[in-house]
């Protein structure tokens, strides 16, 4: 076992949240969970079955409660996404929302996305990955536990298709920091922006998030980083 097998066993992306339900969510998550879940144990994805088309696909990592994946996957009908998310009510907000506004271009995980990534998404088969204010374990001694590793970098660069997005977001400037000198020195990857600089907001975060917001009101600048695959 290689020490990269080591770090991305031990790694999570998110802690699995369950939170309190909705009745509401309680019944999508029974009703739309066969057309538009999907499972770890299914193993590799044949993404042309699976969305019955050929079309650009992005992966969002950790889309919280759905409300930007709804808008993006709204506004570009003809692109797909697949989301992952460990909180079950996010999961559950997301379904509602796909049901309310009739959306066909969203497939959803709800597990973690180190395994999903290994184990079901195909070798450069994306255009884009997207992780937005993942969690910045703050304190230094936790800083091992940020996603945003070497290691899980090169794995979800890997999935990308020459040309394909790897887009970030955060609001704490020591993390946007590790995430450029981690992108950076991933010499599959090209930074969009010019060397050591960060991008401008993107159109693929059409909204404010709770997460965002919060970080804005307690004066934090949000960060955003686009590299391309090279």
């Amino acid at each position: 076992m290689t020490s990269t097998d080591v770090f991305l066993r031990r790694i999570r992306s998110f802690v699995r949240r369950d939170g309190r339900m909705t009745d509401a969510q309680r019944r999508v998550l029974v009703e739309l969970w066969p057309p538009f879940g999907l499972s770890l144990a299914a193993g590799m994805l044949d993404l042309n079955y699976i969305f019955q088309r050929e079309a650009k696909r992005t992966l969002e990592i950790g889309f919280g409660s759905g409300h930007s994946l709804l808008e993006i996957a709204k506004a570009q009908p003809e692109q797909d996404f697949i989301g992952i998310e460990m909180y079950q009510p996010g999961v559950g907000t997301l379904l509602l929302g796909i049901e309310e506004q009739d959306i066909k271009n969203i497939r959803v995980y709800y597990a973690d996305a180190v395994e999903v990534i290994q184990q079901c998404i195909p070798d450069a088969s994306l255009d884009g990955i997207q992780l937005f204010f993942p969690d910045p374990w703050p304190k230094r001694r936790h800083h091992k536990r940020r996603l945003i590793q070497p290691e899980f970098v090169k794995l979800v660069t890997s999935k990308l298709k020459v040309g394909g997005i790897l887009h970030l977001a955060t609001d704490w400037e020591h993390y946007a920091q590790q995430m450029m000198t981690v992108l950076s020195a991933n010499a599959d990857l090209v930074n969009l922006a010019g060397v050591g600089e960060y991008a401008a907001r993107s159109s693929q975060r059409p909204i404010v998030t709770k997460f965002e917001g919060r970080g804005t009101r307690n004066g934090r600048l949000i960060r955003e980083l686009q590299f391309v695959r090279d």
